[in-house]
């Protein structure tokens, strides 16, 4: 079919035009050509030279508890499922970075196993959240595929092995990096066998042996071979080279983690631990909760749901996910990374507006999505039916600001109706204010409730003062509270590099307590000084003095307070009464001394 003069190679888009007239002409409308799914793979430069690159993608130290703690801040509830995906998945990477090491490049255990990771739970209760925060912490390359879309030739929906391609796009073509990545693959429970059919699901259980070998270690050509315009790729780029590059990407050292909502597993469960026996003699067993109930899976249940025992016995590590209470998507709403409601923030801020719930609206908020029955999702979902007039009205008018009161959204016409006429305005920005408010001192408490984790974490100590700032930048802006965090913390490294910077320039040692640094960071967030204009100031006031003072005593480190810079005079007068004093005392007690041994 495919006509090529003068030995020239066509390009990808003519062949796919010459296919697609093709099919045209012989089928008509029936059929037509799409492209795949999965674009080949960018063609590598000449200087490429991807078998060799040889990088150290992995500096991984983080620890069990380090994670864990770094989930707490946006993860509510799932205590188990954060303790056993933080290990497993730490203990995973710590294990590759050793075996890279001198002390274990020669270790060679022969069947190792790979802490493959399945998850189990209700949907809207933050699997697919957490792996992905997971991801970002870590810093690996990370692809998510749904089961439903994949095939085992590939020719239907997507071959399982371009997920393993696909870490390698996410890596910018480092096969060395995506050789550490994760895979993360959703709706897993879609592709056990039906238990009502006679005879073999071929359809899924094809698909759960086509994952068997990446899930163990094998290896995965890079050029796609049901993709016609890779193949074509491969010709250019031996045409270029004169060379057939071999190119793939080793699965031994990439995590798979699978996830489902396994509806009706808990069946399964409960007729296998229930008693099968009869009589008055057996003991009746107390119902359990169905999430309890989940909690005892074992292999042999996920095989009777309908999944190979191959299958199931390269997926070792299992975490159970529990549903969400009404309470539970009351905490969530009140954690400061929700992305519920930061997003909904977002939505309005891209109209100028700045939005704010108060305690009242969260908690029914949260009221609402539990009877929706489908965890965190029911709050996006409740939120948007209750702020879709709002978000269709006010970006047309000049009102900025939109308190989200109960009152506000019991009476949403009314509401509208009143904003839009401009009365009730001054109620209306006093309700913004005490929301705001509000708002405030809620982020002050979970800062408070988190000191030490956030401390230990960004390397910054909480004071009160530099609490109140987290906070206010924060409720002030769309952002996460880390952002807010790191915002406060670059203000707090300039001011201790002045410190280096004097040492640097005067050879004295100055250090800046905690108050006096609150006082300097206060001047720079107002905007009203620069650092350059403190270090000035703060050499210019005490350079001379600590000079005279190091010259006649020796001293060469001093601790400046809040009240010091505020008063240099008389804080250099008060160091040199003291100083000289002791010198005085010094000089007595040495006389006395002296004049004691003459009279012996």
């Amino acid at each position: 079919m495919m006509k090529i003069h003068n030995d020239k190679i066509p390009n990808p888009k003519e062949i796919e035009k010459e296919i697609g007239d093709f099919l045209s002409k012989k089928y008509g409308d029936q059929v037509k050509m799409i492209s795949p799914i999965v674009m080949p793979m960018a063609e590598p430069s000449e200087t490429d030279d991807f078998s060799n690159k040889k990088t150290n993608p992995l500096n991984f130290d983080l620890k069990p508890e380090e994670l864990i703690a770094y989930l707490d801040q946006y993860v509510i509830k799932q205590d188990m499922a954060k303790q056993v995906l933080a290990t497993k998945v730490c203990t995973h990477f710590n294990r590759i970075k050793y075996q890279k090491s001198p002390e274990g490049e020669h270790l060679n255990i022969s069947g190792g196993i790979k802490n493959n990771v399945l998850m189990l739970g209700p949907t809207g209760v933050g699997k697919t959240y957490i792996i992905k925060l997971i991801a970002n912490k870590l810093g690996v390359p990370f692809v998510k595929g749904d089961a439903t879309k994949f095939s085992e030739t590939g020719y239907v929906g997507g071959d399982v092995e371009d997920l393993v391609r696909d870490l390698v796009r996410e890596s910018d073509n480092d096969i060395d990096l995506a050789e550490c990545g994760i895979i993360y693959i959703d709706e897993i429970d879609k592709i056990a066998s039906s238990s009502n059919l006679i005879g073999a699901d071929v359809s899924r259980t094809g698909v759960q042996r086509a994952l068997l070998k990446p899930m163990e270690e094998t290896d995965v050509e890079l050029k796609v071979p049901h993709d016609p315009i890779s193949m074509i790729q491969e010709v250019e780029q031996f045409r270029k080279t004169g060379k057939r590059e071999k190119r793939s990407i080793n699965t031994k050292n990439i995590l798979f983690i699978m996830s489902g909502a396994f509806s009706g597993l808990d069946d399964i469960i409960k007729k296998r631990t229930t008693s099968q026996g009869i009589g008055f003699g057996v003991s009746q067993k107390t119902a359990l909760p169905k999430s309890d109930i989940i909690k005892q899976v074992k292999s042999e249940d996920l095989i009777s749901y309908g999944f190979e025992s191959e299958f199931v016995g390269r997926l070792p590590v299992k975490a159970v996910f529990e549903r969400l209470s009404e309470e539970d998507l009351l905490k969530i709403l009140h954690t400061p990374n929700n992305p519920v409601l930061l997003n909904k923030k977002l939505d309005f801020a891209t109209y100028g507006i700045d939005i704010r719930f108060s305690n009242d609206v969260l908690k029914l908020l949260a009221e609402k999505a539990y009877t929706e029955n489908t965890g965190a999702r029911g709050l996006v979902s409740v939120i948007e039916q209750i702020l879709i007039p709002f978000e269709t009205k006010l970006p047309s008018t000049t009102i900025k600001r939109f308190p989200v009161a109960v009152s506000v959204i019991k009476d949403q016409e009314h509401t509208l109706t009143t904003w839009l006429t401009m009365r009730d305005d001054d109620q209306r920005l006093e309700n913004f204010n005490a929301i705001a408010a509000e708002n405030k001192q809620s982020i002050i408490n979970y800062l408070n409730d988190n000191r030490v984790n956030i401390t230990n974490q960004y390397n910054l100590p909480l004071s009160d003062y530099r609490i109140d700032k987290i906070s206010e930048y924060y409720c002030n802006h769309v952002t996460e509270i880390g952002n807010a965090v790191k915002k406060i913390k670059s203000f707090y490294d300039k001011i201790k590099k002045i410190e280096l910077d004097f040492y640097s320039k005067h050879d004295i040692n100055i250090v800046l307590e905690e108050d006096a640094v609150d006082a300097i960071l206060e001047q720079l967030a107002s905007g009203s000084v620069d650092i350059k204009d403190v270090y000035e100031k703060i050499s210019a006031d005490f350079e001379y003095g600590f000079k005279l003072i190091r010259e006649k005593t020796r001293r060469n480190r001093f601790f400046l307070s809040k009240k010091a810079l505020g008063n240099p005079e008389n804080f250099l007068n008060q160091i040199i009464k003291t100083e000289f004093n002791k010198k005085d005392l010094q000089e007595t007690y040495s006389l006395n001394e002296s004049n004691l041994e003459t009279s012996n």
